[in-house]
């Protein structure tokens, strides 16, 4: 329970926010060394090890409420050469899954059925609210001033 209280404690101080780490993992071949099994859709699935994306990519984000009702979803927008990494990654691999992890959780896993041309990638459900808080507080939202940002993070 305490852990759980520990990220707000630290940004209510003042003190840097703890760390956000997102990765994203494509689904791996059968006798792939360099995978690890997750159940995903009710069976167990290969995803690669390596990240196909990571926190270093993202440049902002946008939360919204989840259909579950209970959670979040979240975008985020990444910089120019994980754009064309992904655009090139989801021509290459449809039909594979794309596994999203933050702060090592498992969170969703998204089909992979066209080419994504706009730089976007998107976990659907399971973000907690402390997530979006958190990312808040280690990139600016989608189409806010980095400037701006800056200024409302050094408020709170």
């Amino acid at each position: 329970m305490a852990a759980a209280l520990l990220p707000n404690t630290l940004a209510a101080a003042g003190k840097k926010a703890p760390d956000l780490s997102v990765s994203f993992h494509l689904q791996a071949e059968p006798g792939d060394r360099r995978a690890f099994k997750q159940l995903t859709a009710g069976k167990e699935v290969l995803f690669s090890k390596s990240a196909e994306i990571s926190t270093k990519d993202i440049v902002a984000f946008r939360s919204f409420p989840a259909d579950d009702g209970n959670s979040y979803g979240i975008v985020f927008q990444l910089n120019k050469m994980a754009s064309n990494r992904l655009r090139n990654m989801s021509t290459a691999h449809q039909d594979k899954l794309l596994l999203a992890v933050v702060n090592g959780q498992v969170r969703d896993a998204v089909l992979i059925d066209k080419p994504v041309n706009d730089g976007l990638v998107v976990i659907w459900k399971w973000v907690s609210l402390a997530e979006v808080k958190l990312a808040d507080q280690h990139v600016p939202r989608i189409g806010e001033d980095p400037k701006t940002w800056k200024k409302r993070i050094k408020k709170k």
